[in-house]
């Protein structure tokens, strides 16, 4: 069977994930679809202006693809045309099978259990003509499942809201002008372009490729990536041979290429696979499945003690019938059959905070992990640093040093050396430099924007400063060498366009180690002399040098082959930290929470970065990439928590660094940008990816995404998710400590064969406070920054703990004592009139209310978090004591809650008196904070004598 495959959206405009394809059911039905099409295609008409299947545009040339779909390869289509065509076609998604209506939604609600039994107890009093007694169990019944399915409406919202904030897009050309829009715009006829961690965003008909490899696992089951070129085939062949089409939801794993779209949607190859799949229900959180216990737990007690309560009653003689409906309601009231629903809410109401602070979470559980986080793995480049690179020293292998000054990607500044300003002519070392680093480059900057990778953007400015704006004009490009991590160097063949015997010339650059080694010669003076150990280990030291200023180190060389570089020199590239960056990592590490560096830069820089970022100090070690190949993760393991930055890291490390933290019993959170960093963030506790600068694999693979790139954005999900947990854990203890005092008043009752002082529909009203606004308030608690102070939460710790139940039976027990106290003295004469009966419930529901005021922090004085801080818990204890007053005063409410008016001077007393478990509470409070307070001055005392 095919396994879920709607994760999130993809760039196949609302496709969802297919990594999880079952890849041989898949190609079992391609297969069988293929012959199909080839009866059908022989039969079929197609109008100039449709979309071609990937069968018929294999076999056609790209002149004949062209003149087909009346498109242009350079200019593209025009924006009239593409919006004709969108009309005709409709937008590059699929259309998700409608949803269950509302009303279908809201009638679920009475499917459980407990509801039924409800229901039940109220056809049993039609039966026994107690019709009031009917009318209002099912009026409360339907004011409880109204509550929840307007609970679960509301989660259902904010998932939806959450699908909405990362759009898919791509590059394409419109009017001859390279554009990045959204992909469901795109169109039959479209010119898109393909780069390394690119979704492929709709069938295409292939007609340029350098290198370019294509994963199509998710499709047709290959696992290896399928190499493409742009000739057209010769006879029709199944879809995983189709070397010239790249499939929508397939991933670009390597090289670059362009494409013309050829059909989308539900008419690509993936529409008919796309159209058998069925979105199944999402997994429950961890978190959930802890309430969901905790929930089974709670029943299975609640039962007991209810079952009990029953046959007590049948043993003194009691209406058998009347303890029947206050048993079941009980049940209702006792039982937290709306805790998993309230989990939900408050973790899908966390993200969308976490997406206001520029934090994009895809799946609820990152939550609740963001929390136990003790181990974060950044990338250096664009994470903690602006990634907007700067050429700002050149040196060449003559010797000559120049200084670059300007900031950005304009052509303000200078190029000077020995004071003097360099110009194209002026220094010819430096020019022969600052050329290869221009055509070795794949960048474009219009204006003050960059389109490519910024460390060739910045090689672009330094030209323009020089005025070599058009330099690589002067050469035909026939060869590109891609950029690999196990290289660590990109090249490119070219032909210079204007010289009478055009030889081939090859231009490199890449980390210093790698380039050297492939260089037998180096520049000086205008001539080639050979190159020796003692010149290697000249530029070394000077790159070292250049390293410790914190610079980024290129080597730049160039020659007629491969066998026969020359040496030309290094550019130091400046990019400087984020701001906020020193000030996160320094919060972060006095929350406990460890920090690596992973950088591509040599140890020099690498080092003096993280100093300066306050990672790396005195006594911790640095690690290369070479010393982390040569170990195994038992190795490693041994050591990672000492080291704090790791220098020439690739992708590749990431995923045994992730490995051995994992075994040392770490959470760990891995940042990434690029294909090859998808692994390492899957296996991550929490993958994060770059929402700026990251491949669309990459934020597949990941848990979170960082819209702005941005390390402190990582702290500030952080707090969310810790915040979060503690909201949980706060309306747990009030519904816990709710739910024990509602038990065990009516077990006391009738252990003392009292009558009971709350009858079944004020118990509904209980319940409906406990699982209703009130309770639902404390869960958007707003995140107290003081967290950040307290360590990441241990995974195997239980949600109950020793604390929690600590606080869960003083106040049960307060508000036992004090409602039985109520009920004993109004209960003087032994009769029970609505007056008693009132006066107890309106006790229990004041009690209700101070005690959800005392659980808003576990550890903190309301007046010190702020008693108007959460506008939702004042409106919502403001609507129940509003209600709570109807129950009293509103005569029809009267008559089915079996109440009384109560006199100013009742309201006041239980006022007073119910504020007790609030008072309690905040000097328990006061107490804790004082012993702590002492507790750390001693040790601060010792450490000094010491």
């Amino acid at each position: 069977m095919l396994q879920k495959v709607l994760n999130y959206k993809t760039s196949c405009g609302t496709l969802k994930s297919t990594n999880d394809i079952c890849s041989t059911e898949v190609h079992k039905y391609t297969t069988g679809r293929d012959s199909k099409q080839t009866k059908d295609s022989e039969k079929a008409t197609v109008d100039m202006l449709s979309s071609l299947d990937s069968d018929k545009a294999s076999l056609l040339t790209v002149e004949e693809v062209v003149a087909r779909l009346q498109t242009d390869l350079r200019h593209g289509l025009t924006h009239g045309d593409a919006k004709q065509r969108q009309l005709l076609h409709g937008n590059n998604d699929f259309e998700i099978n409608a949803e269950d209506p509302l009303w279908k939604k809201y009638l679920e609600q009475f499917r459980q259990p407990l509801i039924m039994l409800l229901l039940a107890s109220a056809l049993v009093s039609v039966c026994m003509k107690q019709i009031d007694d009917a009318i209002s169990i099912t009026v409360a019944i339907i004011i409880v499942v109204t509550v929840a399915f307007v609970q679960e409406y509301r989660s259902e919202m904010s998932l939806e809201e959450l699908k909405k904030l990362v759009p898919p897009t791509c590059h394409s050309v419109r009017s001859g002008r390279v554009e990045n829009f959204f992909a469901k715009d795109l169109v039959p006829g479209d010119i898109v372009y393909l780069n390394v961690g690119d979704r492929v965003s709709a069938d295409m008909r292939l007609f340029e490729t350098v290198d370019l490899c294509i994963d199509e696992s998710s499709f047709t089951g290959e696992t290896e990536p399928m190499n493409k070129h742009a000739a057209a085939l010769k006879t029709s062949v199944d879809l995983s041979r189709r070397h010239n089409i790249a499939y929508m939801g397939t991933l670009v794993r390597c090289g670059s290429g362009r494409g013309i779209v050829i059909s989308t949607g539900e008419r690509s190859e993936f529409g008919e696979v796309f159209k058998m799949m069925q979105a199944e229900e999402s997994p429950k959180t961890p978190l959930q499945k802890n309430m969901d216990t905790l929930g089974k737990q709670l029943s299975f007690y609640s039962f007991g003690i209810i079952g009990l309560i029953m046959m007590l009653g049948w043993i003194q003689g009691r209406n058998i019938l009347d303890m029947f409906t206050i048993g079941v309601s009980l049940a209702v009231a006792a039982i937290p059959e709306g805790l998993p629903i309230v989990v939900t809410v408050t973790l899908a109401l966390g993200v969308m905070r976490m997406a206001k602070r520029k934090a994009i979470v895809k799946k609820l559980p990152t939550v609740e992990t963001l929390g136990c986080v003790n181990v974060i793995c950044s990338d250096k480049t664009g994470t903690l640093t602006k990634n907007e690179m700067t050429v700002s020293a050149i040196c060449t292998a003559d010797g000559q040093f120049a200084e670059v000054t300007g900031v950005g990607y304009n052509p303000d500044g200078r190029v000077m050396c020995n004071k003097t300003r360099v110009s194209k002519m002026s220094h010819p070392s430096i020019t022969k430099l600052v050329e290869a680093g221009c055509v070795c480059n794949n960048a474009h900057v219009f204006g003050d924007v960059l389109h490519g990778q910024p460390t060739e953007g910045a090689l672009l400015i330094a030209a323009q400063k020089m005025g070599m704006a058009d330099v690589r004009d002067n050469y035909l490009r026939q060869q590109e060498f891609p950029f690999t991590h196990e290289t660590k160097y990109m090249g490119v063949k070219c032909i210079p366009r204007y010289s009478q015997n055009p030889e081939p010339v090859l231009f490199v650059k890449g980390a210093l180690e790698k380039v050297i080694k492939q260089c037998r010669k180096y520049y000086y003076h205008g001539s080639y002399y050979p190159m020796t150990s003692k010149q290697e280990e000249q530029f070394l030291n000077e790159a070292c040098h250049l390293g410790t200023a914190g610079l980024r180190v290129l080597a730049i060389a160039s020659g007629p082959s491969w066998n026969d570089l020359v040496f030309l020199g290094l550019v130091g590239i400046l990019d400087p930290p984020r701001p906020g960056v020193r000030e996160a990592i320094s919060t972060l590490l006095a929350g406990g929470v460890s920090i690596k560096m992973l950088t591509g830069d040599s140890k020099e820089t690498a080092c003096t970065i993280a100093s300066r970022l306050g990672l790396h100090s005195h006594g911790k070690r640095a690690l290369s990439g070479e010393e982390l190949e040569q170990m195994d993760v038992s190795q490693l393991m041994q050591i990672i928590n000492q080291v704090t930055v790791i220098y020439r890291a690739s992708p590749a490390h990431k995923l045994k660094i992730v490995k051995a933290l994992q075994a040392n019993n770490c959470i760990v959170g891995m940042t990434g940008d690029g294909v090859n960093d998808a692994v390492a963030l899957r296996k991550a506790d929490i993958g994060i990816a770059m929402g700026h600068s990251g491949t669309d694999v990459c934020k597949e693979a990941a848990d979170m995404i960082l819209v702005n790139d941005e390390f402190s954005t990582i702290m500030a999900a952080i707090e969310e998710g810790k915040g979060i947990f503690y909201n949980i854990k706060n309306f747990v203890r009030f519904q816990l400590s709710t739910s024990i005092a509602a038990l065990t008043l009516i077990a006391l009752s009738t252990l003392m064969r009292t009558p009971n002082p709350l009858n079944a529909m004020q118990i509904l009203w209980i319940n409906i406070i406990m699982d209703g606004p009130p309770a639902q308030s404390l869960g958007v608690e707003p995140v107290d920054h003081d967290v950040l102070k307290q360590p990441p939460r241990n995974t195997k710790q239980a949600m109950i703990t020793k604390s929690l139940m600590v606080n869960v039976i003083l106040s049960s027990t307060i508000i036992v004592m004090g409602t039985l106290f109520v009920f004993v003295r109004e209960l003087s004469d032994n009769m029970i009139t609505p007056r008693d009966t009132t006066m107890t419930f309106t006790c229990f529901v004041f009690f209700d209310m101070f005690n959800a005021l005392s659980c808003r922090s576990a550890n903190k004085s309301v007046f010190t978090i702020g008693l108007f801080t959460n506008k939702m818990f004042l409106l919502a204890v403001s609507g129940s004591v509003i209600g709570q007053f109807l129950v009293i005063y509103f005569p029809p409410l009267q008559r089915v809650f079996q109440t009384e008016a109560l006199h100013l001077n009742d309201i006041l007393f239980l006022t007073a008196l119910t504020s007790s478990v609030f008072i309690i509470s905040e000097v328990k409070k006061f107490v804790e904070r004082l012993l702590i307070m002492r507790q750390h001055q001693s040790k601060h005392f010792i450490r000094l004598e010491v």
